[in-house]
């Protein structure tokens, strides 16, 4: 499975780079210098989207957290770990949930508790990435009065429906986690360290308990939501920076669609040569140049490193640090049991 990931990575990168190429470096080029620094607004605006997300998760881990010890800054830390994991490392976006829980347990929250709030958030974003996509479509189909250019993007969203109703209706009725739990139990011939991180009844249970409190789910899924359009508005800025003006309503049906084509083509690390093939094909529906997509492509590509490059490192500061205090507790535990046996 990872072969073919590096396979359809190369793939992708191979297509992106041959559209670059194909619409001409320089013109792509001269519509990113013509924006300039002011680009660097995307940074800081990428805060607002990624802050709604965190607030639809605070509301799924609350209950197990009165305390309030997870706090939003710290959630938010955490979502942009998780975000940059899954976009810049190879990690088959899964790696960035699995760091997720790892850094929510550092707060003394239950292992089974994260990782119950990060599967249902991860729900709630199919849920809302089918929302979003017909909204883009919607839009498009008014914007362009032509519902024949989108049928493929339509049977194919439909032909994956049944894999999330089928996610959400095991998850809540079966018992995923624990027969993984036994399965696991089984092949490694007893209790392991594997098993004890799997903790399949009890997250079984938590999974149940998030059911359970159908107010809250309504209320992640909007935030949720809501992240998605303001999200959209990426693309209105940076096409008004890079000198192609185009409508909030053409942004906000850019973005869904796109999205929507990273998420049916998921096999592809990064969305590479998928996000601009997208962007490609269904800006030039609203009258966008082919090289104002491929720049457009190319800023967002350079926002996520800008914006998950520094998550990254601080991350891996904080793995640090908490390894070596580990150690130093460890080295002073042992200094002190020989001082006692001397005395």
């Amino acid at each position: 499975m990872k072969l073919f990931s590096y396979i359809a990575g190369l793939l992708g990168l191979a297509v992106a780079i041959a559209l670059v190429a194909h619409q001409g470096w320089g013109e792509v080029a001269g519509a990113i210098d013509h924006a300039g620094w002011p680009l660097l607004w995307l940074l800081p605006f990428h805060i607002v989207p990624l802050l709604l997300d965190v607030l639809g998760w605070r509301v799924l881990i609350a209950p197990r957290d009165p305390q309030h010890r997870a706090t939003v800054p710290f959630l938010f830390w955490v979502a942009a770990i998780r975000e940059a994991s899954n976009r810049l490392l190879p990690v088959a976006n899964i790696g960035g949930e699995i760091i997720g829980i790892r850094l929510v347990k550092w707060r003394g929250i239950g292992g089974a508790a994260a990782a119950a709030s990060i599967i249902m958030e991860v729900l709630l974003t199919l849920v809302n990435q089918y929302l979003f996509t017909a909204l883009g479509i919607i839009l498009l189909i008014e914007l362009t009065r032509n519902i024949g250019a989108f049928s493929t993007v339509i049977s194919a969203l439909a032909a994956s429906l049944p894999l999330p109703i089928f996610l959400i209706i095991v998850l809540r009725h079966g018992k995923v986690f624990s027969r993984l739990e036994t399965f696991a139990e089984r092949l490694l011939g007893g209790r392991s360290k594997l098993t004890e991180l799997i903790d399949g009844s009890n997250l079984d249970l938590e999974i149940r308990a998030q059911y359970s409190r159908p107010l809250r789910l309504a209320a992640a899924c909007g935030w949720q939501f809501i992240g998605y359009v303001v999200g959209s508005f990426e693309t209105w800025l940076a096409l008004r920076l890079l000198g192609y003006p185009i409508s909030v309503w053409d942004a906000i049906a850019i973005e869904a669609v796109t999205q929507a084509l990273r998420h049916i083509i998921f096999v592809v690390p990064a969305g590479l040569g998928v996000q601009e093939g997208g962007l490609v094909l269904f800006g030039n529906m609203i009258g966008l140049p082919p090289e104002a997509s491929v720049a457009l492509s190319l800023v967002k590509r350079m926002r996520e490193v800008g914006f998950g490059v520094p998550a990254l490192l601080t991350w891996q500061w904080a793995e640090t640090r908490r390894l070596y205090d580990g150690s130093a507790r460890a080295g002073s535990g042992s200094h002190l049991s020989e001082e006692n046996s001397k005395s």
